[in-house]
């Protein structure tokens, strides 16, 4: 079977063109999602297997990109964990962590992970539509993003509260039940046929690069090690926003093949720098596809112009992305002109 190109480019052995994905490709900015959600609620479009699948084929089939994600929500695990979970539009937990003696309330351990079937039901389907050129990647959240959530139902509460619990037993007795889930989770989307799993830490940032070493990495480290014991061979990509080198030096000691950084660092030195340890992805400023076209195009020349320059070997070890999610309202002509100044300079 000939590997795709993510594969090829996680195992930083890539010699064909860059691939390239985007976070949220799949979403509100893109015709094909308005007409689904103009139909269905937006857990309907997560939760039933079929349309989870018309969702994530969608980009695919107009943009061609080299990779799906699968259409889901990261917080699912926690309404598994008896969170409760509703969309008004966005995201609201029925409660929230605020002190240890919620935790009783919890409902963690691998077997809540069969709450998240949907999921592997949309892989499997997925699998079978997907053009055999195209990887399918499965996600989870991070054990810290997760508990900022659960604690205050955003990144933004979350630090206006001042990371509130982290060192009085909350956080702890929290990770101790999502991480069997979490990782039960993963196990269940690599199984279902995701060709590697991606862990969105977007909270991470909120905490300097010593706390980043004792909050965010050492839970992260329990997952990965937990899912290695059943998927040894399955590639973890890790993407925490707002984090740099300085965060990056503790995650070395973790089995993870990509590392997916924003659009604050430099491309082309962020590449040489760190493709000696791990696959790089990134990293286009989202918001640069909301600007004239013109001068979108010359930004993104300019950019991927640095990195062709860039050693054979270190380009193969690139997935060309956005520094976060594809941001609502960005016009798809956009889209378009990003992935075929893409297909162009790297043929």
């Amino acid at each position: 079977m000939t590997e795709t190109l993510l594969a090829a480019a996680l195992a930083r052995r890539n010699t064909g063109r860059p691939p390239v994905w985007f976070m949220r490709q799949a979403g509100r900015y893109h015709s094909h999602y308005q007409q689904l959600r103009a139909r269905h609620d937006f857990i309907e479009l997560c939760k039933n297997p079929q349309l989870a699948t018309e969702v994530t084929l969608g980009p695919i089939e107009d943009f061609g990109f080299d990779a799906a994600i699968l259409f889901s929500d990261l917080l699912f695990p926690l309404e598994a964990m008896g969170m409760g979970l509703s969309y008004e539009p966005g995201p609201k937990l029925g409660w929230h962590l605020r002190e240890v003696a919620d935790l009783k309330k919890l409902q963690g351990g691998a077997a809540r992970a069969t709450h998240m079937e949907f999921q592997a039901e949309a892989l499997r389907l997925l699998k079978q539509r997907l053009p055999a050129s195209c990887g399918l990647i499965g996600f989870v959240g991070g054990p810290f993003t997760l508990y900022a959530y659960a604690v205050a139902g955003s990144h933004e509460g979350f630090a206006r509260r001042g990371l509130a619990g982290l060192d009085d037993g909350l956080y702890q007795g929290f990770c101790e039940q999502l991480i069997p889930l979490l990782v039960a989770n993963m196990v269940l989307q690599a199984r279902a046929g995701a060709d590697c799993v991606a862990l969105f830490d977007t909270a991470a940032g909120s905490v300097e690069a010593a706390r980043f070493a004792s909050h965010v990495v050492t839970p992260l480290a329990q997952v990965v090690a937990e899912f290695r014991k059943v998927c040894p061979d399955t590639p973890l990509i890790y993407y925490s926003r707002d984090t740099g080198p300085a965060h990056w030096a503790y995650l070395t000691g973790i089995d993870l093949q990509c590392l997916g950084v924003d659009w604050r660092h430099d491309l082309a030195a962020t590449l040489r720098a760190q493709t000696p340890r791990w696959a790089l992805q990134g990293n286009i400023d989202p918001e640069w596809l909301h600007l004239p076209p013109v001068e979108l195009e010359t930004r993104v020349r300019a950019v991927f112009a640095r990195v062709r320059s860039l050693p054979p070997e270190v380009r193969a070890a690139w997935v060309c992305g956005l520094g976060h999610g594809v941001l609502q309202q960005t016009p798809e002509d956009n889209v378009r002109r990003v992935l075929r100044i893409q297909r162009e300079m790297f043929a």
